[in-house]
């Protein structure tokens, strides 16, 4: 019986890293199909970064302050590819990503977005399905295109807006699905990859 060949995966981050975490464990398991090998950020200080660095995964930081988007753009990918990454996940990366990156990545970037799309792309999501009275609320997982939050959709959960709910409460709720919908979707899409 031949062993599995786990793909590479990179992992782009701004804050905690919460849904890194999620990736990251379930990479742990012996019939997962990836293994996270460099979690990047554009936030030097961002507490995911250090949560990484204790699960003995490489990172790479780079602030794009003073610095054309094109440069910054660049360096984040020499890291990626220094690493081998055959994939990325975003996963509370709060930068835009240009056109040419995207490009250069077709097909094998992945994000998490706090709505079900194809409502609600952008910021604000959790407030805004309130504010339209809806009656559920979730997570989508989609490709990564130079539209905004429009590529295909992997997978999603729905969370029930309960009376009570602010931004906050929903947004904890909400979180609580990515984390559980992340890595099953990650696992069947990341299989189907070509090399």
């Amino acid at each position: 019986m031949t062993e599995m060949v786990r793909k590479k995966l990179g992992i782009l981050i701004s804050g905690r890293g919460s849904n890194m975490a999620s990736l990251v464990e379930a990479s742990r398991a012996a019939e997962c199909p990836y293994e996270v090998v460099l979690v990047a950020s554009d936030q030097p200080d961002a507490p995911g970064l250090a949560w990484a660095e204790a699960q003995g995964i490489a990172t790479f930081a780079q602030s794009p302050r003073g610095m054309p988007k094109p440069e910054y753009e660049s360096r984040i990918d020499a890291a990626l590819r220094e690493a081998g990454v055959e994939a990325i996940a975003l996963a509370g990366y709060m930068r835009l990503l240009s056109d040419d990156f995207v490009a250069r990545w077709r097909g094998r970037i992945v994000n998490i977005h706090p709505s079900l799309l194809p409502k609600y792309k952008g910021l604000d999501t959790h407030a805004r399905a309130l504010a339209m009275g809806d009656a559920d609320a979730g997570c989508s997982v989609h490709i990564v295109t130079e539209e905004l939050d429009g590529g295909e959709i992997l997978g999603q959960a729905t969370v029930r807006i309960e009376a009570r709910d602010t931004a906050e409460t929903l947004a904890e709720r909400v979180l609580r699905e990515e984390h559980r919908l992340y890595p099953r979707v990650m696992t069947e899409w990341i299989k189907q990859l070509p090399r």
